[in-house]
């Protein structure tokens, strides 16, 4: 049996994340973590969620690192804001708990801090900008085609609900970073963010991204290869966030068997690389 703590366990993601679990024959969870000061801090995180009890209380991320010691936490998953993310995956990292990250926004020494601490405190790791399983065939679809439409221009857009707060999502970034890598473009020379007045003819090299934010979408992204009288379009549309979830479930089960001190990713747990 795997033993997962969940934070942001009321959350969009942490409740779905926390019933899904709980379909499973082979997890449990056993923390829940929401953040300091929260007003449902003590009480049952079942009760919290509607599902009824569950016999774990939800526990502020002040005390994560006594949360995790006290449950026994195999791994940690976290679907929170970068801000708090990091500082949750330090303790859980320096803790020797597992970790399953599917937190976007992360800056570049965000990042760089992550690895060190998942390399230095030997933990298993697997961080994602996006979980769904169908964006990381996505990804790969991504990968092979992008040396074979290396001419065609290229752009990509994106777009999310309303209350999404870093732009460009975490996928468009990773779409933009394989096209760039697999097309010998250095991605600092070449993202363009959005056009807006007289900007001249777009560059041979240059790859667009673009950010649409809107109700309650969930989140598409579209890859737009166009040539001289033609185009050929990617697109992955997530209908709700349970396809994120279904990724989570997939990346717990990989978590005993990942290596140690190394950082994962959906393209490792599925096999697809």
């Amino acid at each position: 049996m795997i033993k997962v703590a969940v934070t942001g366990a009321c959350g969009r993601m942490g409740s779905k994340i926390i019933k899904t679990i709980l379909q499973q024959d082979d997890m449990e969870v056993v923390a829940a973590i929401e953040a300091p000061q929260n007003p449902l801090e003590g009480k049952d995180v079942g009760e919290a969620i509607g599902i009824g009890p569950l016999g774990v209380k939800i526990t502020s991320a002040e005390n994560l690192a006594k949360a995790l010691k006290e449950s026994r936490a195999q791994v940690l998953v976290d679907f929170t804001i970068a801000t708090a993310a990091i500082k949750t995956i330090k303790t859980t990292a320096s803790s020797g708990v597992g970790l399953i990250v599917g937190t976007t926004g992360f800056s570049e020494e965000q990042l760089a801090e992550i690895k060190d601490s998942v390399s230095k405190n030997n933990v298993k790791a697997v961080i994602s900008p996006n979980m769904a399983i169908g964006v990381n065939v996505f990804f790969k679809i991504l990968k092979d085609l992008a040396p074979i439409l290396a001419d065609y221009d290229v752009e990509i857009i994106e777009a999310h609900h309303k209350h999404k707060k870093d732009s460009p999502s975490g996928t468009a970034v990773r779409a933009f970073e394989i096209i760039s890598e697999e097309t010998d473009r250095n991605p600092e020379d070449v993202g363009v963010y959005g056009r807006h007045g007289l900007i001249g003819e777009r560059t041979k090299d240059e790859i667009g991204v673009h950010a649409v934010r809107g109700g309650d979408i969930v989140g598409d992204h579209t890859v737009l290869f166009a040539g001289e009288g033609e185009r050929l379009e990617i697109t992955h549309r997530a209908h709700s966030r349970q396809s994120f979830v279904s990724g989570v479930i997939k990346a717990i089960r990989f978590i005993p068997t990942a290596d140690e001190g190394k950082i994962n990713d959906m393209a490792d747990v599925l096999d697809i690389k």
